[in-house]
Protein backbone atom coordinates (compact mmCIF):
# COMPACT_ATOMS: atom_id res chain seq x y z
CA UNK A 1 0.00 0.00 0.00
CA UNK A 2 2.56 2.29 0.42
CA UNK A 3 3.87 2.29 -3.08
CA UNK A 4 0.38 3.28 -4.39
CA UNK A 5 0.08 5.65 -1.79
CA UNK A 6 3.35 7.29 -3.13
CA UNK A 7 1.74 6.72 -7.23
CA UNK A 8 -1.63 8.38 -5.83
CA UNK A 9 -0.24 11.80 -4.75
CA UNK A 10 0.29 11.82 -8.59
CA UNK A 11 -3.32 11.37 -9.85
CA UNK A 12 -4.33 13.87 -7.44
CA UNK A 13 -3.32 16.72 -9.67
CA UNK A 14 -6.10 15.57 -12.16
CA UNK A 15 -8.81 18.54 -11.39
CA UNK A 16 -9.65 19.44 -14.93
CA UNK A 17 -12.47 19.96 -17.72
CA UNK A 18 -13.01 16.77 -19.47
CA UNK A 19 -13.93 17.66 -22.69
CA UNK A 20 -10.73 17.23 -23.79
CA UNK A 21 -8.03 14.63 -24.61
CA UNK A 22 -6.24 12.85 -21.46
CA UNK A 23 -2.88 14.62 -22.52
CA UNK A 24 -4.40 18.25 -22.41
CA UNK A 25 -6.10 16.80 -19.35
CA UNK A 26 -3.00 16.67 -17.67
CA UNK A 27 -1.83 19.80 -19.05
CA UNK A 28 -3.99 22.22 -17.23
CA UNK A 29 -3.83 20.20 -13.93
CA UNK A 30 -1.11 22.61 -12.79
CA UNK A 31 -3.58 25.46 -13.75
CA UNK A 32 -7.00 24.36 -11.93
CA UNK A 33 -5.00 23.34 -8.54
CA UNK A 34 -3.65 26.78 -8.62
CA UNK A 35 -6.94 28.58 -9.66
CA UNK A 36 -7.46 29.31 -5.93
CA UNK A 37 -4.44 29.61 -4.40
CA UNK A 38 -3.86 25.98 -3.51
CA UNK A 39 -6.26 23.04 -2.75
CA UNK A 40 -7.00 20.18 -0.05
CA UNK A 41 -9.12 17.36 -0.28
CA UNK A 42 -9.60 14.08 1.71
CA UNK A 43 -8.99 10.48 0.20
CA UNK A 44 -9.37 6.71 1.31
CA UNK A 45 -7.46 3.62 0.02
CA UNK A 46 -9.03 0.82 0.14
CA UNK A 47 -7.68 -3.02 -0.73
CA UNK A 48 -7.53 -5.93 0.40
CA UNK A 49 -4.90 -5.49 2.62
CA UNK A 50 -7.33 -3.12 4.51
CA UNK A 51 -8.53 0.90 4.29
CA UNK A 52 -6.38 4.15 4.85
CA UNK A 53 -7.92 7.21 5.18
CA UNK A 54 -6.00 10.46 4.97
CA UNK A 55 -5.46 14.02 3.79
CA UNK A 56 -3.73 16.52 1.28
CA UNK A 57 -3.03 20.20 0.15
CA UNK A 58 -1.22 21.34 -2.40
CA UNK A 59 -0.23 25.00 -3.66
CA UNK A 60 2.25 26.00 -6.61
CA UNK A 61 5.36 23.04 -5.98
CA UNK A 62 4.10 22.48 -2.56
CA UNK A 63 2.62 19.56 -0.71
CA UNK A 64 1.66 18.29 2.35
CA UNK A 65 0.12 14.72 2.94
CA UNK A 66 -1.25 13.37 6.32
CA UNK A 67 -2.16 10.20 7.40
CA UNK A 68 -1.27 7.04 9.63
CA UNK A 69 0.69 5.62 7.24
CA UNK A 70 3.07 8.50 6.09
CA UNK A 71 3.15 12.03 6.69
CA UNK A 72 5.22 14.39 4.34
CA UNK A 73 5.92 17.91 3.51
CA UNK A 74 7.29 19.97 1.01
CA UNK A 75 7.71 23.84 0.70
CA UNK A 76 9.41 23.84 -2.72
CA UNK A 77 13.22 23.11 -1.90
CA UNK A 78 13.11 20.70 1.23
CA UNK A 79 11.15 17.68 2.22
CA UNK A 80 10.51 16.41 5.19
CA UNK A 81 9.07 12.19 5.33
CA UNK A 82 7.75 10.68 8.76
CA UNK A 83 7.03 6.91 8.81
CA UNK A 84 5.60 4.82 11.77
CA UNK A 85 8.12 2.01 10.53
CA UNK A 86 11.32 3.94 10.88
CA UNK A 87 9.68 6.39 13.36
CA UNK A 88 11.71 9.67 12.43
CA UNK A 89 11.57 11.98 10.16
CA UNK A 90 13.88 12.32 7.51
CA UNK A 91 14.94 15.52 5.88
CA UNK A 92 16.22 15.26 1.90
CA UNK A 93 16.65 17.63 -0.79
CA UNK A 94 14.47 15.24 -3.74
CA UNK A 95 15.88 15.60 -7.29
CA UNK A 96 13.32 15.92 -10.13
CA UNK A 97 13.40 12.50 -11.11
CA UNK A 98 11.82 11.89 -7.01
CA UNK A 99 9.44 14.91 -7.35
CA UNK A 100 7.75 13.03 -9.89
CA UNK A 101 6.34 10.37 -7.86
CA UNK A 102 5.36 12.76 -5.05
CA UNK A 103 4.88 16.17 -6.39
CA UNK A 104 1.24 16.51 -7.78
CA UNK A 105 2.39 19.09 -10.30
CA UNK A 106 4.92 16.63 -11.59
CA UNK A 107 2.21 14.44 -12.81
CA UNK A 108 1.91 16.01 -16.04
CA UNK A 109 5.14 15.47 -17.31
CA UNK A 110 5.41 11.65 -15.27
CA UNK A 111 2.20 10.29 -17.05
CA UNK A 112 3.30 11.34 -20.54
CA UNK A 113 6.46 10.32 -20.95
CA UNK A 114 5.81 6.90 -18.63
CA UNK A 115 1.75 5.99 -19.73
CA UNK A 116 -0.35 5.32 -22.40
CA UNK A 117 -3.48 7.36 -21.65
CA UNK A 118 -7.12 7.04 -23.67
CA UNK A 119 -10.96 7.94 -22.86
CA UNK A 120 -12.69 4.78 -21.89
CA UNK A 121 -16.92 4.11 -21.66
CA UNK A 122 -17.92 4.74 -18.06
CA UNK A 123 -19.72 2.38 -16.26
CA UNK A 124 -22.05 4.68 -14.49
CA UNK A 125 -23.71 7.98 -15.90
CA UNK A 126 -22.28 11.15 -15.15
CA UNK A 127 -19.00 9.90 -15.36
CA UNK A 128 -15.76 10.61 -17.23
CA UNK A 129 -13.01 7.90 -17.60
CA UNK A 130 -9.54 7.67 -18.67
CA UNK A 131 -7.33 4.12 -18.87
CA UNK A 132 -3.95 4.58 -18.19
CA UNK A 133 -1.09 1.58 -19.45
CA UNK A 134 2.61 2.09 -18.51
CA UNK A 135 4.72 1.96 -21.46
CA UNK A 136 7.31 -0.26 -20.25
CA UNK A 137 7.38 -2.89 -17.56
CA UNK A 138 5.82 -1.73 -14.04
CA UNK A 139 4.03 -2.88 -11.01
CA UNK A 140 0.84 -1.25 -12.51
CA UNK A 141 -1.04 -3.36 -14.97
CA UNK A 142 -3.65 -0.65 -15.03
CA UNK A 143 -4.75 2.95 -13.98
CA UNK A 144 -8.42 4.28 -14.08
CA UNK A 145 -9.61 7.40 -13.23
CA UNK A 146 -12.76 8.73 -12.97
CA UNK A 147 -14.33 11.96 -13.26
CA UNK A 148 -17.02 13.78 -12.01
CA UNK A 149 -19.18 15.09 -15.59
CA UNK A 150 -20.38 18.01 -13.75
CA UNK A 151 -17.43 19.25 -11.34
CA UNK A 152 -14.96 17.82 -13.76
CA UNK A 153 -12.82 16.41 -10.29
CA UNK A 154 -11.51 13.26 -9.78
CA UNK A 155 -13.33 11.31 -7.71
CA UNK A 156 -11.78 7.50 -7.43
CA UNK A 157 -8.62 6.07 -8.75
CA UNK A 158 -8.54 2.39 -9.61
CA UNK A 159 -5.00 0.73 -9.87
CA UNK A 160 -4.72 -2.84 -11.24
CA UNK A 161 -1.71 -4.37 -10.66
CA UNK A 162 0.26 -7.23 -12.31
CA UNK A 163 -0.10 -8.99 -9.19
CA UNK A 164 -3.46 -9.15 -9.87
CA UNK A 165 -3.55 -6.85 -6.01
CA UNK A 166 -6.42 -3.60 -6.48
CA UNK A 167 -6.40 -0.49 -4.60
CA UNK A 168 -9.23 1.95 -4.93
CA UNK A 169 -9.12 5.57 -3.89
CA UNK A 170 -11.45 7.77 -3.41
CA UNK A 171 -11.20 11.40 -3.13
CA UNK A 172 -13.71 14.10 -1.19
CA UNK A 173 -14.25 17.31 -0.34
CA UNK A 174 -12.40 19.93 -2.11
CA UNK A 175 -11.72 22.65 -1.35
CA UNK A 176 -9.72 25.36 -2.89
CA UNK A 177 -8.14 28.10 -0.74
CA UNK A 178 -4.85 30.07 0.01
CA UNK A 179 -2.83 28.13 2.43
CA UNK A 180 -0.13 29.83 4.26
CA UNK A 181 3.78 28.95 4.00
CA UNK A 182 3.85 26.59 7.00
CA UNK A 183 1.29 23.96 5.41
CA UNK A 184 4.44 23.20 3.57
CA UNK A 185 7.05 23.13 6.25
CA UNK A 186 7.70 20.18 9.19
CA UNK A 187 4.79 20.50 12.00
CA UNK A 188 6.34 19.18 15.36
CA UNK A 189 2.98 18.64 16.81
CA UNK A 190 1.99 16.26 13.73
CA UNK A 191 4.59 13.43 15.06
CA UNK A 192 5.36 11.02 18.71
CA UNK A 193 6.92 13.75 21.37
CA UNK A 194 10.97 12.93 20.55
CA UNK A 195 10.76 12.22 17.29
CA UNK A 196 14.47 11.77 16.18
CA UNK A 197 14.64 13.97 12.91
CA UNK A 198 17.64 13.08 10.60
CA UNK A 199 19.00 15.47 8.12
CA UNK A 200 19.83 13.19 4.70
CA UNK A 201 20.79 16.37 2.79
Amino acid sequence: MKRIFIVFITTLAAIVALAQTPSAILDKCVAAINAGGGVTANYTITSAQGTSNGTIAMQGSKFRIISPEAKSWFDGKTQWSWSPVTGEVNITSPTADELQMTNPLAAASHFKANFNMKKAKAQTPKTKVIKLTPKKKDNIKTLWLYFDENTSLLRTARFEMNDKTVYTIKITNYKHKSLPASTFTFDKSQVPAGTQVVDLR
